[in-house]
């Protein structure tokens, strides 16, 4: 064997030993074990799990956050799940403290939700009830909205159509129609517009944007071909008092997507919250407070964190309105607090409000005596409402220090319950180039320094597959052990990249095969490119 061959031969050992495989193999498991079915489902997949060399289980299951009131099969099916572990030696991790995505928390008292500020709205009683009226008035100029000369600016793409605006064909380009607005700071609007598409690809959307942050998040769940629906959107002014209203697409292609009578107006309490930390408060205009139950009846809002299940809020329901004694024509003044949905309805849990700790600390203990797991996973991931009630204000945190208290106590938490175990949680939150910074939808302050919530044994479950290498340098130089949560649905050779990215970096104990669509062709293949990734 000539020299050439000996240095190639043992290039491509270094090679091999430098993409040497995490011990650790997981896999991401996100199941209700309140439904029979879903063990036995659990079960095959396990069995195939552990024959592929997997290790770890993370088990999501929001139930986790409500034991005290699941039935008592679920705790069959719990002790069915744990005794199959034990027989394929997985280890299981049970996730927890659901700090995000908090709906299976706010079953319990959906008035723990972080809340908006709602600053003087103006309500003026008739016929004994006090209801809201946009002061100023909000107008979008032009009731013909197929007159786009009275709209602030066009994509090309937007045409009048029989007194709608119609875009068709996209192809990747840009379709929207956009309006200057002049709001109030500090209220809650509502937004209406019928839409009507015919096999459109793409997500038409609604996008209120001030300066440089977003004010609405909810999904408007328009279809590809639907006839003419109305659509609803709630939105907080916040501290602005101008911002930009789109109309449009930003990834069509094909098809075509109508819009029609938009309006906005002011809305009073919808999703109103009532807890210490978010207080209602009612004043004359003129001046003087009003007492609730004695100069107006007590107000609720009986559709707030309940449709269409507990914990869960609508967009837009009919806000109740303040019913009282008072002469007609007296014009209130009211401040008040109201959740808000991002996305496909999630909402996140106050963390200033003593008694969400009192549900951290009873999830807790209830998980570990059904568990009594070596570790547990904290969820705290995408928080995306974060440090505007009065609770959270009143601590004069920014949103990275307020987290990273929050952080701190479920950590010593979990040490009370389950001394020695380990503890695990998302990277998103305590990362600087993922989430842990400013603008963060609809957050009040920079998300900065939440990692200091984090003792370096805490370990840190990393999806920053876009910004990987210098996510994982950044919590390696912190000291925290990491997890490479990898694949997210795409293809199973993604792994390699991350071991690649991660051969240099000290405290990579494993790779998570992770899917949000229950995709798990791939789950082999995974597990063969994470054990042999040098062949």
């Amino acid at each position: 064997m000539n020299k050439l061959s000996c240095a190639l031969i043992s290039l491509c050992f270094l090679a091999v030993a430098a993409m040497a495989a995490p011990v650790e193999r997981w896999l991401y498991s996100q199941t209700n074990l309140q439904v029979d079915e879903n063990a036995t489902e659990l079960e095959d997949l396990w069995r195939r799990a552990a024959k592929a060399g997997y290790t770890h289980v993370l088990l999501a299951d929001s139930k986790m956050a409500k034991l005290g009131d699941v039935p008592a099969h679920y705790f069959r099916n719990l002790e069915r799940m744990k005794k199959l572990a034990a027989e394929l030696k997985l280890e299981v991790v049970p996730a927890l403290f659901h700090m995000g995505y908090s709906e299976a928390m706010l079953w319990h008292d959906p008035n723990l939700a972080e809340a908006l500020p709602v600053k003087d709205a103006l309500f003026v009683v008739k016929n004994g009830v006090a209801n809201v009226v946009s002061d100023p008035p909000i107008a979008i100029r032009g009731g013909d909205m197929s007159n786009l000369s009275l709209w602030s600016w066009k994509d090309p793409v937007a045409v009048a159509d029989s007194g709608a605006v119609r875009m068709t064909d996209p192809e990747g380009r840009r379709a929207r129609i956009a309006q200057h607005l002049k709001l109030t700071p500090f209220r809650q609007y509502h937004l209406t517009v019928r839409v009507k598409t015919a096999a459109f690809r793409g997500k038409p959307e609604v996008k209120l944007i001030a300066g440089e942050r977003m004010l609405n998040y909810a999904d408007l769940g328009i279809e590809p071909t639907q006839d003419w629906t109305t659509h609803h959107v709630i939105f907080n002014s916040l501290d602005n008092s101008e911002a930009q209203l789109y109309l449009g697409c930003w990834d069509g292609t094909t098809g075509t997507v109508w819009w029609d009578d938009c309006t906005i107006e002011e809305a009073g309490l919808v999703n109103l919250v009532r807890r210490p930390g978010a207080p209602l408060t009612v004043r004359r205009e003129s001046g003087g407070a009003l007492v609730e139950g004695r100069d107006f009846e007590t107000v609720i809002d009986l559709r707030s964190g309940v449709i269409p299940w507990k914990g869960e809020f609508e967009v837009w329901h009919q806000p109740p309105g303040i019913k009282t004694s008072l002469p007609d024509g007296t014009r209130l003044c009211v401040s008040y607090y109201h959740a808000i949905t991002v996305n496909n309805a999630q909402a996140t849990i106050c963390p200033s409000e003593p008694k969400t700790y009192e549900l951290l600390r009873d999830e807790a203990r209830r998980v570990h005596v059904a568990w009594g797991a070596k570790g547990y996973m904290m969820s705290h991931d995408e928080i995306r409402v974060w440090n505007w009630c009065a609770a959270c204000q009143k601590r004069n945190l920014d949103a990275g220090a307020l987290l990273a208290d929050n952080a701190r106590r479920c950590v010593n938490i979990l040490r009370e319950i389950n001394p020695g175990g380990r503890i695990y949680i998302w990277n998103d939150m305590f990362d600087p180039t993922h989430n842990a910074h400013d603008n963060y939808y609809l957050v009040r302050g920079s998300f900065r320094d939440s990692w200091e919530g984090l003792d370096k044994d805490v370990i840190i479950v990393n999806w920053n597959f876009g910004r990987r290498d210098q996510s994982l340098k950044w919590f390696a130089e912190l000291g925290h052990p990491q997890i490479l949560a990898g694949y997210y649905d795409g293809k199973p050779g993604q792994i390699l990249q991350w071991l690649e990215s991660a051969k240099n970096i000290n405290g990579v104990q494993g790779v998570m095969y992770t899917t949000w669509r229950h995709r798990f062709d791939d789950l082999e293949k995974f597990a063969e490119l994470a054990a042999h990734p040098g062949q």
